[in-house]
């Protein structure tokens, strides 16, 4: 199963697909095991076939690889093992394995023998899957917590399975128009209510659901159906639970062993040592492993940030600088370039995704440029200040104006995706709908006029689950969506809205195909302070323009005249004031016809009204 080489390249830090060769691989007969336990006197695999008994099927150690390995005979799929890891003092601490493909439904925690076989049936997606992510390709996200998305009523406290979920899954999708779903960790993980974030199996999909085939079916049919899966993965850090990668063969083999780089002082984890080859080679292999094997479309790096800063979340004292005195994490720094390099090279149409909160320069950036080489990074910055904009009452707008136009100023110096996640809608933050000021309409009107904003500009976009429904209520985990807010014309109206930005959004070249790009985007209104008003252009690459406007008062603005470059009538493609999405029917009649008079450096001039708290959209009709 390892050859030589497959060894020289793990101790290298440079193998990125060990997850074929550590770990529990079924063969004819029996199963092959290996696991990396460098400071272990001894390692045996326990298991329910051999009584749990240490000394029944020792492994041997493969020169001076820290690989330990063997073929048990008895060990067959489905059998549960651990590895019985004897430590330099004498001590046996049962582990379960690093690489397991399969896992025990916790607060189990042993590792399950586990044939990947699979026949999928996503030919067509992987084929054309390139062009459907690229940098000018239209990705409209939607963000699921697969334990909370919905719940049967007949079962309360039961989560529905992979099986169950994924129709429901599809169908809502398409319902809604998005291009791609975004599962929050579906790695294995101790903790549910750590909504997988605090990962303990780094190949294996949690059980909580089914088996691994029971995800891979999940995924296969979102492809079927034209919908591409972006996996939330977390090598930022990983819990200190005894049984998983903590002190894994008697000492600090996956963390820093100085707890001032070794323990993350936000979440009370394990940071990994990445300056440690093989901890290299094993993250990037976890990476690899999810493209390769689960078909995954990208990933989402989580907690990039606290990577990059030795000295991130702790005060003076509490970090240790680099060789240089800086605080930046050098050994991190490498790994991600690394990393990024590796899958770009081995899957050149998946996309890797940053969230990544500081100013940081060239996350998005390709790595021979001295870039960290992800596809894509999170504009946090634009929701923070977004959604700090639109709690404030609408009377005290004019004040902040320039929360909104900030993000002109570095907009395209990443390849950004527009968030609002999960994290802005728990811990007491409530969810956008509950952001929004004003009565139940102006409420309602606001969170459409955040949802239009944010698909006029450019940048790729996510929402978490549920803001599609409207809902006041907080996101929690241990309950699902409430479904029934779409018997409400009112909810089901915002739901409608959804799905026409994202129809729009896909459909008009001018509104996604530069998104990255300085050339698909112009200011025609961006100093109206005191109405609260913003305009601006969406170009594409052949001159397809579209005109999106904003007001963001309670009051309708009649006669704004706007500068265009193009004659003739501009259609009214959106309107979120439209009766169909619950708002009053102030618009523009269908349209606008330019007039010849020169407005804000263009030849011609639009009159337009935007309608209170709303948002619309125009496009010439020559070009529809």
């Amino acid at each position: 199963m390892i050859t030589d080489e497959d060894l020289y390249l793990f101790n290298e830090g440079s193998h990125r697909r060990m997850g074929e060769k550590l770990g529990a691989h079924p063969a004819d007969e029996g199963t092959d095991f290996a696991v990396w336990a460098p400071s272990a006197r001894e390692v045996a695999v326990v298991g329910d076939w051999n009584g749990w008994r240490p000394d029944a099927d020792r492994l041997s150690p493969r020169g001076v690889s820290g690989v330990w390995e063997g073929h048990v005979d008895a060990a067959r799929p489905g059998h549960v093992y651990k590895f019985a890891v004897t430590a330099s003092d004498g001590s046996v601490l049962e582990k379960a394995d690093p690489f397991a493909s399969f896992a025990e439904l916790p607060p189990r925690t042993g590792s399950i023998v586990w044939d990947l076989s699979y026949a999928w049936g996503d030919g067509e997606w992987m084929a054309g899957r390139r062009d459907r992510q690229s940098l000018r390709a239209p990705i409209s996200i939607y963000e699921v917590h697969l334990g909370s998305w919905r719940r049967d009523p007949g079962r309360p406290g039961e989560l529905l399975s992979y099986a169950e979920i994924a129709p429901r899954l599809v169908d809502h999708v398409h319902r809604c128009g998005f291009t791609h779903v975004e599962l929050l960790p579906i790695m294995e993980h101790p903790f549910y209510g750590s909504w997988g974030y605090q990962t303990t199996g780094y190949f294996a999909p949690t059980s909580r659901y089914g088996t691994p085939q029971d995800c891979m079916a999940m995924i296969d049919a979102l492809h079927q159906a034209g919908i591409g899966v972006i996996l939330d993965w977390v090598p930022s850090h990983f819990p200190s639970d005894a049984f998983a990668l903590a002190t894994f063969d008697g000492t600090h083999l996956f963390e820093h062993a100085d707890p001032r780089r070794g323990v993350h002082p936000d979440w009370n984890s394990l940071v990994f040592n990445y300056g440690r080859h093989e901890v290299r080679s094993f993250l990037a292999s976890s990476a690899d492993h999810w493209l390769r094997t689960y078909h995954a479309d990208g990933l989402r790096v989580d907690a990039v940030a606290s990577m990059l800063y030795l000295d991130y979340s702790r005060k003076e004292g509490e970090w240790v600088p680099n060789i240089y005195g800086g605080r930046e994490d050098l050994d991190a720094i490498g790994f991600l370039r690394q990393l990024n390099a590796g899958a770009y090279a081995d899957h050149p149409d998946v996309q890797t995704v940053a969230e990544e909160s500081t100013a940081w320069g060239g996350v998005s950036r390709p790595v021979e440029t001295g870039g960290l080489g992800f596809g894509f990074k999170w504009d946090m910055g634009w929701m923070h200040d977004t959604l700090r904009y639109m709690d404030l009452d609408p009377v005290y707008r004019r004040y902040h104006h320039g929360e909104l136009t900030f993000r002109a100023v570095y907009a395209f110096t990443e390849n950004f995706v527009l968030p609002l996640s999960h994290d802005e809608v728990v811990h007491g933050k409530g969810s956008l709908r509950a952001k929004m000021p004003g009565d139940d309409w102006q409420q309602r009107a606001n969170l459409r006029l955040l949802y239009g904003y944010q698909y006029g500009l450019p940048g790729k976009k996510l929402l978490f689950m549920g803001a599609e429904l409207g809902d006041w209520r907080e996101w929690s985990h241990e309950e699902g969506l409430h479904w029934e807010l779409l018997e409400d014309d009112r909810h089901a109206g915002i739901l409608r809205w959804v799905r026409d930005l994202n129809e729009l959004y896909r459909s008009e070249p001018a509104l996604h195909e530069l998104d990255t790009e300085p050339g698909g985007f112009e200011w025609v209104q961006h100093e109206e302070a005191d109405i609260s008003v913003l305009s601006f252009l969406r170009r594409s690459s052949e001159g397809r323009v579209a005109l999106v406007a904003c007001n963001f008062t309670p009051v309708p603005r009649h006669n704004v005249l706007m500068g265009v470059p193009v004659d003739g009538f501009w259609r009214e493609l959106l309107n979120s004031d439209a009766l169909e999405y619950g708002g009053g029917g102030v618009g523009n009649q269908g349209g606008v016809h330019a007039q010849p008079v020169p407005s804000h450096g263009r030849p011609r001039t639009l009159n337009v009204t935007v309608p209170p708290l709303g948002c619309v959209v125009l496009a010439p009709d020559q070009q529809r």
